[in-house]
């Protein structure tokens, strides 16, 4: 036992190899449990954008003996969707070129919209791969869930492959592309397809919120998105990639313009093609605005007959949304669509969806007087005050908003989150104000010179539908020339003039 024992010390000796004592004094290391010790830090950047690559080396330099190799481990596969981005240029493919500083832009941009191409069909085939399949197999979502979540997400798949191809055959020996014009003025009328995709993204999102509620479907994300592969995005960011992608395309187009010599082949093909998509863009902004005004009316939930103003269901668009405090400092959804100014309460229904409670009466866009206050002006008393700054006498970020003509009706004071939102809010208003007073003036000419005896009947019926439903209609009274007088007063002065520039409410 003892040679035994005498064996394995010599032999641990002689993998640490012997050293004679010394008699300097050695500084003690303190213990730690991991590498953070001796290792810097390294902080991770944060991802800005998707279409922002980002690529970094890190190397660490220590005078420290070098530890002993560790032992093999077996490789693993590495994973076919990388968590970084190749962020290499097209002038990083070629070896030595003679083209001029214009050429090698044009180039760089004819490479960045092959390598986008590509990397967007990376992303859509994990999409299916890695979210779409698994829950469908885990029956973690319906298939009828999946299919109104994802939409014809997998049908963009080859519509893009395609591009991808048409592009990359375009690449001659010396990997430049000369006349890029002719192939996307035939692919771009295939994007005709992202109407259907992005009209169905509203509902989407509603039902993907609603459904993340779920500890199954939360549990099953998150995972997802702590893995390396979905580069710490959410479903929610891949699904919304084909949209930010259309809206690239002209970008793209008139950067390859501008890097188009005059007398290039594809000065001929150029404008047409990025006539064709701005329109084609144009043509899926307005459809999705229409489909998501749609989505939020039927979401709408009234608590009086009073409250469905014919202006709601006009509505084709909706200019903005989202979440302002009212004086009493009550959170609320209010919507301006494109007729109508709703303020709703929301809330819940028994299936988990979403409804919007509408809070007050709503006001037509036209008949709307829009006030801004300026920050620490006291509008409205000490409720008012006390609601929005817990007792501060500084008022910030808020603005009027109240009916024209109506005596006895008290107005919106309304708070934003910040004074970016409170800008947007106001020029959205101001916007949506002019727009519908332009078109009711529009409509009421139009109706005079159709039926120039009966106009002026028309137009009582345009604007007393709007007026009584905030007036009544035997208490109507409204300021003309600081004389209050009756619309059967007002409507008879002339049949030329507009209501608008006739009465000053």
């Amino acid at each position: 036992m003892l040679i035994i024992y005498v064996f394995f010390k010599l032999l641990k000796l002689s993998s640490c190899g012997f050293q004679e004592p010394s008699n300097k004094r050695v500084k003690p290391v303190g213990k730690s449990n991991s590498l953070t010790g001796v290792l810097p830090q390294m902080k991770t950047p944060a991802l800005k954008r998707l279409s922002q690559s980002i690529s970094r080396s890190i190397s660490f330099r220590t005078d420290a003996r070098p530890l002993p190799p560790a032992l093999p481990r077996s490789r693993q596969k590495p994973s076919s969707f990388p968590r970084r981005r190749n962020s290499q240029c097209w002038s990083d493919t070629v070896e030595s070129h003679d083209l001029t500083a214009k050429e090698i832009k044009r180039q760089e941009v004819i490479y960045e919209l092959t390598q986008g191409e590509r990397q967007l069909i990376e992303d859509l085939s994990l999409v299916k791969k890695v979210y779409y399949d698994p829950m469908l197999k885990l029956d973690i979502m319906s298939e009828s869930e999946l299919g109104q979540i994802f939409g014809t997400l997998e049908s963009l798949i080859p519509l893009h492959t395609d591009l991808l191809s048409r592009l990359e055959r375009l690449r001659g020996s010396e990997k430049t592309v000369g006349e890029v014009g002719p192939t996307l003025l035939n692919w771009f009328p295939c994007l005709e397809a992202y109407v259907t995709y992005c009209c169905n993204q509203v509902g989407a999102k509603a039902l993907l919120d609603q459904k993340k509620n779920e500890k199954r479907v939360e549990h099953f994300l998150r995972l997802c998105q702590e893995s390396s592969f979905s580069r710490k995005l959410d479903l929610w960011n891949f699904l919304d990639l084909p949209r930010s992608r259309l809206v690239k395309y002209p970008l793209l187009l008139k950067e390859i313009q501008k890097c188009t010599p005059p007398e290039h082949p594809d000065e001929d093909y150029l404008p047409d093609a990025l006539e064709l998509i701005q329109n084609i863009v144009a043509e899926v902004n307005k459809k999705t605005g229409e489909a998501e005004c749609q989505f939020y009316r039927r979401g709408l939930h009234y608590l009086e007959d009073s409250q469905r103003l014919p202006e709601i269901q006009q509505s084709r668009f909706i200019y903005c949304h989202g979440e302002l405090k009212n004086n009493k400092g009550q959170r609320l959804h209010v919507f301006l669509f494109e007729l109508a100014l709703v303020l709703t309460k929301p809330g819940e229904e028994k299936d988990g969806g979403h409804v919007f409670n509408v809070y007050r009466q709503p006001l037509p866009n036209a008949l709307i007087n829009l006030e801004e206050i300026p920050d620490g002006e006291a509008a409205g008393g000490g409720t008012f005050r006390g609601a929005f700054t817990g007792g501060n006498d500084k008022v910030k970020n808020c603005f009027r908003v109240s009916s024209r003509g109506r005596s006895k009706f008290n107005p919106y004071i309304l708070q934003a989150n910040d004074s970016f939102c409170k800008q947007q809010w106001i020029t959205c208003l101001r916007q949506a104000i002019v727009q519908s007073r332009d078109r009711t003036a529009q409509t009421s000419q139009s109706q005079l010179s159709l039926h120039p005896e009966s106009g002026l009947y028309l137009i009582r019926t345009h604007t007393v539908d709007s007026f009584l439903a905030f007036f009544g209609r035997n208490t109507l009274n409204v300021k003309c020339k600081k004389k209050k007088k009756t619309l059967t007063d007002i409507f008879p002065i002339s049949s030329q003039m507009h209501v608008y520039t006739l009465c000053k409410l």
